[in-house]
């Protein structure tokens, strides 16, 4: 007997080549899925998501549900999922609101068991998303974070890319790129300096890194002056001026430094 025979696949979704769906799996309208991607049974694809090539989605994960926002009245909103992302049993993500209009996965992420990404949320690529993990509502994580199981992330947090965040951490502020964090409330805790290495930076470019976070994290100074210090004594660099941006973009401020 073909497998699909006992899932459900509405008649409008779009279903690539050499997709497999397990028996059970529930595959709503407007859906597409991308080749070569495998749907574990009982896993439920719900209208207005797109999934890429080459994805794994295990059994009982929940996608494309409606976002669990009081505000949201029905409107047409959108899941997009990119290619190579592993998403691991029970995982719920949400679709996006009238906010935005779509919450967003990149490529090649491993998303595990129990994780739930609300609506309006940006992932980037190359993330790890551990166990039971929880992103409220319109959170972005930059690319290559890897976030610690059973972190609750409040609503409007940025994560920056190469940030690695320790387990069970509570992150009520923004987190800017190439750090680790850790503690309660969440601080500063040392430059990634092992995920960066592992990524191909040198350690002149970690060195300048760390440079910034010192003068930002372990001196005296307050944020404003921290940054401007950095400005007159850092030379410029890509990462020096994503330091930058980062923090002076950030709305809901930045993490406690080092203590």
């Amino acid at each position: 007997m073909d497998k699909r025979q006992l899932a459900y696949i509405d008649p409008n979704a779009k279903i690539g080549e050499n997709v497999s769906i397990q028996p059970f799996a529930v595959i709503e309208e407007n859906v597409e899925i991308g080749d070569n991607t495998w749907i574990g049974s009982n896993a439920t694809i719900m209208a207005g998501t797109k999934i890429g090539a080459n994805c794994r989605v295990f059994p009982s994960a929940v996608i494309g549900a409606v976002p669990q926002d009081l505000k949201f009245g029905g409107e047409n909103t959108t899941v997009e999922i990119g290619d190579n992302n592993t998403i691991r049993e029970f995982v719920t993500i949400n679709r996006g609101t009238n906010a935005s209009g779509k919450t967003v996965i990149g490529n090649n992420n491993l998303i595990m068991a129990y994780v739930h990404v609300a609506h309006d949320c940006i992932i980037g690529s190359n993330c790890v998303l551990a166990n039971a993990v929880s992103l409220a509502g319109h959170i972005v994580v930059g690319d290559w974070a890897v976030i610690g199981g059973v972190t609750a992330i409040h609503q409007f947090v940025h994560i920056g890319e190469h940030v690695m965040i320790s387990g069970g951490s509570l992150v009520r502020k923004d987190v800017p790129p190439y750090v680790t964090a850790g503690r309660e409330p969440l601080s500063y805790a040392g430059t990634n300096s092992v995920g960066l290495r592992r990524r191909g930076f040198s350690n002149e470019q970690i060195g300048e890194i760390q440079s910034t976070y010192r003068i930002l994290f372990q001196s005296s100074l307050n944020n404003a002056k921290a940054i401007l210090e950095i400005k007159n004594t850092v030379p410029e660099s890509e990462f020096r001026n994503k330091i930058i941006s980062f923090i002076e973009n950030s709305e809901r401020g930045i993490m406690k430094g080092y203590s």
